[in-house]
């Protein structure tokens, strides 16, 4: 049996520097507050009290962020959960000193106050993104991964190894599969070895070095199973994670409600309506407004190139379907040649796209000005018109043309409960690389988990992903 090290080897190490991070930033900040109540007068700034709020602020700073969960492992390297934390340490520890300046009846000076500890949060959290994306490189190199067994039926075994496979970030890589009796038999799923069945988990853990097992959705692995596996794994330190069946639906919107000693699932309705999409149409609106503003200098030079190859309207209008089944009028640069869309029928046996979408990397109706433009997604720009109108918003599914709406299945119908995006899931996930079905589950999994950070997090991402050129044609 395989005793060396496990595969989360990386995390102590990692931990490490992100206290010293905090520990760093946290002194940094009360420097510069140090600095703004003096003037910069080092010797007026070694005075005994400041000194040793300076000093005793980066130690008492990691110890809120500790007792707050920042360094726990399930929340370190993804999600937003770790820099909430974070947040909310930095909420505890101002009305901490502000109550201790009371009790001690010492006047901390406002300046250093204001300076220091808003500062001391942002650095951490900058800090902390910083160390995160470095994370990312490793992992999308191999490195920092957890090891994780298997234990479900084959077809959703071979489902999360893709996923995993796709999502590299989340650093869990399968090592080993454990089938149910009557599928025990298979050598391999996805390349991944099958190391057993649902009664062999906790050996098969513990022979590769796996750091979690991990329980998919099956009637073999009931409570009475459940807890059997987690006294086995307890004396190896392995975690245990069991997945439910429920597709696409992030933790916001599910607690653990324990009813009896039974822990219930319970999930949130999908936020569709309501005052949060009230700030969201705001937030769109605003941000499209001003953005046609900004970019109407770059708009007119891209008119003018366009008009320049060949002549032709610099504008492309297109009919696409909205909220609700709608449909609407979309605006875009002109990236193909005048009447592309009546040579599309004879180019349909080229489609290099599976479902209903039609894709070539090198479509002939493409003008080499419009390459440009496709490849970093300038051609998108003047559906900021259609954002301040309200067909669409800044972030949301794909807008699907009402041919492709036609062929939609119940289940994809579901992405036209919001409006379509400027941005999306997609954009930052693989754009036209994606098939057919990647790109419908990213869509429904927006639909599903929507939220104000989302939105946010997704438009940062654009960027990257618009500046590499990736996966645009």
């Amino acid at each position: 049996m395989n005793t060396g090290p496990r595969a989360d080897a990386w995390l102590r190490p990692y931990v490490l520097g992100l206290v010293g991070l905090d520990l760093a930033g946290a002194l940094t900040a009360t420097l510069a507050g140090t600095a703004v109540r003096f003037h910069g007068s080092l010797a007026a700034a070694t005075t005994v009290p400041y000194l040793v709020i300076s000093l005793l602020l980066p130690l008492v700073w990691v110890l809120f962020v500790c007792l707050g969960g920042g360094y726990e492992r399930r929340f370190l390297g993804v999600g937003t959960e770790e820099y909430r934390r974070v947040a909310v340490a930095g909420a505890v520890l101002a009305a901490t000193v502000a109550v201790g300046a009371y009790a001690v009846k010492f006047d901390l000076a406002r300046g250093y106050v204001l300076v220091a500890l808003p500062l001391i949060v942002l650095l951490s959290l900058g800090l902390r993104y910083a160390r995160r994306k470095a994370l990312h490189r490793r992992r999308r190199s191999g490195a920092c991964m957890s090891g994780v067994v298997v234990v479900g039926y084959g077809v959703a075994a071979s489902d999360l190894i893709r996923r995993f496979r796709d999502e590299i970030y989340h650093g869990m890589r399968v090592v080993g599969v454990c089938l149910p009796e009557h599928e025990a038999h298979t050598a391999a799923i996805e390349g991944v070895p099958v190391l057993g069945s649902f009664a062999d988990a906790a050996d098969a853990a513990a022979l590769v070095g796996a750091d979690t097992v991990a329980v998919l959705a099956c009637p073999e692995m009931d409570g009475v199973e459940l807890r059997r596996l987690a006294w086995q794994l307890e004396k190896t330190g392995t975690d245990l994670t069991v997945a439910s069946a429920l597709m696409e639906v992030a933790g916001p919107r599910t607690t653990i409600r324990p009813v009896a000693g039974l822990p219930l699932l319970h999930v949130e309705h999908p936020e569709l309506v309501g005052a949060r999409r009230l700030v969201k149409g705001a937030f769109d609106r605003c941000a499209a407004a001003l953005a046609l503003v900004l970019l109407s200098p770059l708009f007119l030079v891209l008119c003018l190139l366009i008009r320049s190859e060949g002549g032709g309207p610099a504008f492309f209008r297109q009919t696409r379907v909205g909220r609700g089944g709608a449909e609407f009028t979309v605006y875009k640069f002109r990236t193909m040649v005048v009447g592309a869309e009546a040579l599309k029928s004879l180019l349909q046996p080229r489609n290099e796209h599976d479902g209903v979408l039609f894709k070539m990397r090198r479509d002939p109706r493409v003008t080499p000005t419009g390459a440009w433009l496709r490849r970093y997604s300038l051609d998108e720009l003047p559906q900021l018109i259609n954002v301040v109108r309200g067909e669409m918003s800044l972030v949301g599914p794909r807008p699907p043309l009402p041919e492709e709406v036609a062929q939609y299945g119940h289940d994809v119908r579901r992405r036209l409960v919001v409006k379509p995006g400027l941005t999306g899931l997609w954009q930052v996930s693989g754009r036209s690389d994606l098939s057919w079905e990647e790109s419908v589950r990213l869509d429904l999994r927006y639909v599903e988990n929507w939220s104000l950070t989302l939105d946010i997090q997704i438009l940062w991402k654009t960027w990257s992903a618009v500046i590499r050129g990736a996966g645009a044609y």
